[in-house]
């Protein structure tokens, strides 16, 4: 193998594909990249996967013999990212010692690689259900649910998002088991979508967050408005755009049937101007963080405010007034700040509904005054009057 290529596209690949490298390998090669030179397209690819999240890309360069090598990601970053930017990269391979030979006018450094056969190749889905995503559309239901998975593995399937595809429309589901977020997107998918067939390629799946942030990442730093293309098939899922694959493995098992957890109706509902409503909360957060982080939220129908209040024992209280839009009897219900806070930062709109029965059930906060785009739904904290 024997190519010359740019620092800055070298550095760039090396960066991206190492964050699908793993950390604790379970065999050597895996701590490695694999760089892929093909003299015929005059391109080189990197991958990197650890099994559970595999990432490609690929770039053009001067490939003069076609070879492919596995190098160790972490030493292999740390000197291109720090080679002169100013100089092209003479990359060599001697293939019968695995040697692997870097000349650039910053000097000359020497590794050893390990083979290429050595390395496991990314599970591709050849068959199975695809789709068409609009990026804007996709990157967008990732922010607004992301967040509500959860970080405990003993809920493997809840430490995933939910996607679900129905002709051109996609949903996202996230839950810890304490707040749900749900984000409906209508033609998110492009193709032709004909209502009266059955042939439309409807399904679910549920992706590990790691690997969804990954791709969150990648889509936020690609150019140009080409959807990319997803494909699910056998527990393996595929996304394609430009010159890079992302393959996730899907978590396995039937997700939540959340939407039985969204009551049908509400006795209370609160219209609250939301950039006020978040910076009342984050100044009242800085007490509540001393002990639980709970706040309390009560209505004063009367004068048409809202108050929001922490009292920390042995430390302080604190309370702030927004005026609102309600009618009805008062209410007084608790949360956790940070899941309110988490929530009503992914809401694209300047005024936001707080809905609920009772301090024990329940709550929803969303942009509308149903159930339409976006639904956030948190649980209470029981607190004692």
């Amino acid at each position: 193998m024997k190519l010359v290529c740019a620092q800055a596209e070298l550095n760039s690949a090396l960066q991206l594909v190492s964050r699908a490298v793993a950390t604790r390998p379970t065999h050597p090669v895996l701590a490695n990249v694999l760089l892929t030179a093909d003299a015929g397209t005059d391109r080189l690819s990197l991958t990197g996967f650890d099994l559970n999240l595999g990432i490609q890309t690929s770039f053009s360069a001067d490939v003069k013999t076609s070879g492919a090598i596995t190098l160790p990601a972490k030493l292999l970053g740390e000197i291109v990212s720090r080679l002169s930017v100013d100089s092209p990269v003479n990359l060599t391979i001697d293939d019968s010692s695995d040697e692997f030979n870097l000349i650039s006018k910053s000097g000359n450094y020497k590794m050893r690689g390990m083979p290429a056969d050595e390395f496991p190749e990314l599970p591709l889905v050849e068959t199975g259900s695809s789709v068409k995503v609009n990026i804007t559309s996709f990157v967008q239901a990732l922010k607004a649910t992301l967040f509500a998975s959860s970080s405990d593995e003993a809920k493997q399937l809840l430490t995933g998002v939910n996607l679900s595809f129905s002709g051109a429309n996609m949903k996202a589901a996230a839950t810890d088991g304490h707040r749900l977020a749900v984000l409906n997107l209508l033609n998110a998918l492009e193709g032709d979508f004909d209502e009266d067939l059955d042939n439309n390629q409807d399904f679910s799946v549920t992706l590990p967050s790691r690997s969804l942030r990954e791709v969150e990442r990648l889509m936020n730093s690609w150019k140009g408005n080409e959807p990319v293309s997803l494909f699910y098939d056998r527990g393996q899922v595929v996304f394609l755009a430009s010159d890079e694959i992302i393959t996730s493995r899907t978590l396995e098992g039937v997700y939540p049937k959340y939407e039985q957890l969204l009551p049908d109706s509400f006795s209370h509902c609160i219209k609250l101007n939301r950039k006020p409503f978040i910076e009342s909360l984050e100044r009242v957060a800085v007490l509540a963080d001393q002990h639980n982080n709970v706040v309390k939220i009560s209505t004063e129908s009367a004068s048409e405010k809202l108050k929001i209040s922490a009292d920390v024992q042995d430390v302080g209280s604190g309370s702030e007034s927004l005026s609102i839009s309600y009618e009805g009897p008062d209410i007084q219900i608790a949360f956790n700040v940070k899941y309110v806070l988490d929530g009503i930062k992914a809401i694209d709109s300047d005024y936001i509904y707080l809905r609920c029965n009772a301090p024990t059930t329940p709550a929803v906060f969303s942009p509308t005054e149903e159930d339409k785009g976006f639904t956030y739904l948190v649980m209470p904290v029981q607190i004692r009057v």
